[in-house]
């Protein structure tokens, strides 16, 4: 399907290395929605995408949970990730700013726990489901636009 893509990863080293992967192929306006459960590797993703946006290793990229958001703008393109598991009201995202940023055009944003406030996030988006699989990781994404549907492409082609 060319809209999905399936990718099993066998480490988290294996995990941030596809998540690289798409931080290069990733445009200005994408919005990856990640889901899956605590331990899934849902931070360990964001990182490995930080580093294909050429944020620097010197740069700690972590779980903004108690944050909500973190920026990070020392790659090519911003990198706002925001983790939604302690939000109960989207209004609190407006409030913070923080969906001004996941709607910016400039960069890429990471959403964790995006289910918890969906309003927020734009229709067009790459839905990236993180599933454990033993020490393995199964990685599903699924495209729902034409800017996801393009950065899909592209990842799938960094990935061969």
């Amino acid at each position: 399907m060319a809209d999905a893509l399936e990718i099993v990863c066998a480490s988290a080293e294996a995990t941030q290395a596809a998540a690289a992967a798409l931080g290069r192929a990733c445009e200005a306006g994408t919005v990856i929605a990640l889901e899956g459960d605590l331990g899934a590797g849902k931070t360990t993703f964001v990182q490995g995408l930080a580093r294909g946006l050429g944020v620097p290793e010197s740069v700690r990229v972590q779980s903004p949970t108690f944050a909500i958001a973190h920026r990070h703008a020392q790659g090519r393109l911003p990198l706002d990730h925001a983790d939604f598991y302690r939000v109960d009201d989207p209004d609190e995202l407006t409030e913070l700013g923080v969906a001004e940023a996941i709607a910016a055009p400039d960069g890429v944003a990471a959403v964790e726990w995006p289910s918890r406030c969906p309003s927020i996030l734009p229709p067009d988006r790459l839905e990236l489901s993180l599933r454990i699989e033993g020490a393995a990781r199964r990685l599903v994404a699924h495209a729902t636009g034409p800017l996801a549907a393009r950065v899909l492409g592209a990842w799938r082609a960094e990935l061969c």
